[in-house]
């Protein structure tokens, strides 16, 4: 195989997004800015959504043009129950642990919410590192340096020998732009967004093999 690395990224990754967990996700990130930061209600989930298209994150928006503390923000919005959203799938445990490659982690969230998300999906020995929101700071998905960051902690000099699989087509878009391939997952493959999609973990290793 002539790729040697496969980021994956987690929330609506490894998870579908029918989980729930994202909306639960983002339900908590409104708390936060109404109850600790002191937005109106009305305001929150335009600002929300505007940071997040300009920022790359809602976080990164909020440091750009707030104070706000970003371990208790991370920890505040990340506390939720993962038993309630999130069932283990063996077959992309089966899959996963099969591929020939580095496996890493490449999240917008922080270390502990990646942790406890790979325990409850009984994922968390699966992979070789997790590059997180905070070992890319400032920057953070799909901002260019992100990716070389991203690079850098995989041991990786040659973007062309990595794969990035994100349900998000900006980010399929932006690891492509860096000279990844790139996986989309949970929705239909349009133009250039990604070399491939898929829905089903089953699907994974055909695609790998049809990229070489």
């Amino acid at each position: 195989m002539r790729f040697t690395t496969i980021f994956f990224d987690l929330d609506d990754t490894l998870y579908p997004s029918c989980a729930g967990l994202w909306d639960a996700i983002k339900s908590r990130m409104n708390q936060y800015m109404l109850e600790r930061m002191g937005f109106a209600e009305a305001d929150i989930p335009r600002l929300r959504e505007k940071y997040f298209m300009q920022y790359g994150t809602t976080l990164r928006g909020l440091q750009a043009n707030h104070p706000v503390n970003v371990d208790d923000f991370l920890a505040y919005v990340h506390d939720l129950p993962l038993g309630n959203y999130l069932t283990p799938d063996p077959v992309q445990r089966s899959v996963i642990a099969s591929l020939p490659t580095r496996r890493l982690i490449f999240t917008n969230a922080d270390i502990p919410h990646a942790h406890r998300v790979l325990h409850a999906l009984q994922l968390d020995d699966l992979f070789d590192a997790i590059v997180d929101v905070n070992a890319v700071a400032p920057f953070c998905k799909p901002m260019p340096e992100s990716f070389q960051i991203a690079m850098k902690a995989a041991g990786e000099t040659d973007p062309a020998r990595c794969i990035m699989i994100d349900d998000l087509t900006r980010t399929t878009r932006a690891a492509r732009t860096a000279g990844m391939a790139s996986i989309l997952y949970g929705a239909e493959l349009r133009d250039d967004d990604a070399n491939a999609s898929f829905f089903n973990w089953s699907e994974l290793p055909g695609i790998l093999e049809r990229l070489e």
